[in-house]
């Protein structure tokens, strides 16, 4: 009856490695030349924007907004602020900024969508949750707000206003002299 006991576990013993083996090999590879797994499938470029990176790139002065009314005001405020510039770089995949939460500059693209709109943001997906979708662009104004509902409750809509041209203030600073004048 021992015997019997023993043989009866041991079988059941290799039944269940046998089993548990056959799950396993569902996770092994093929070896038999049957077809293998398909490949992922590669991430789409991203919509070209109608804003080029080069327009980004420079000094500006940044401020922002929860509510439209303040805009204009918004507007005056970072204008103010080229004394401490947020700066826009230019970079291998589009533009080089801080993005949000982090203190590190990142690479963004500035990709456009199907809708005409203009996002920058780190993935090549318009509309991510880490994207800038940009409101209004001048050439000196850039407004934009966060596409993530939480991220734009926290900063509002940036408002961004194009500080003088590098090694010149935004000021217009002193007047110069007046030429004297010439006798007649």
């Amino acid at each position: 009856m021992v015997g019997s006991f023993r043989g009866a576990a041991r079988s059941l013993l290799a039944a269940s490695v046998l089993v548990s083996l056959g799950g396993c090999a569902s996770y092994l590879p093929s070896f038999s030349g049957g077809s293998p797994e398909p490949a992922p499938a590669p991430m789409a470029a991203p919509i070209p924007s109608n804003i080029r990176s080069e327009d980004l790139v420079g000094r500006w002065g940044l401020a922002a907004y929860h509510r439209d009314a303040d805009r204009a005001r918004t507007e005056a405020a970072a204008r103010g602020q080229c004394k401490l510039p947020f700066v826009i770089n230019r970079s291998s995949t589009g533009v080089s900024m801080l993005g949000h939460d982090s203190p590190q500059v990142q690479d963004m693209l500035v990709k456009g969508s199907a809708e005409g709109k203009t996002y920058i943001g780190p993935n090549p997906q318009s509309g991510d949750p880490d994207d800038r979708e940009v409101v209004s662009f001048d050439g000196r104004v850039l407004v934009m707000r966060w596409v993530d509902p939480e991220v734009a409750g926290r900063y509002g809509t940036m408002v961004l206003v194009r500080c003088g041209a590098e090694g010149t203030t935004a000021s217009r600073g002193p007047r110069p002299a007046p030429a004297p004048a010439v006798p007649r």
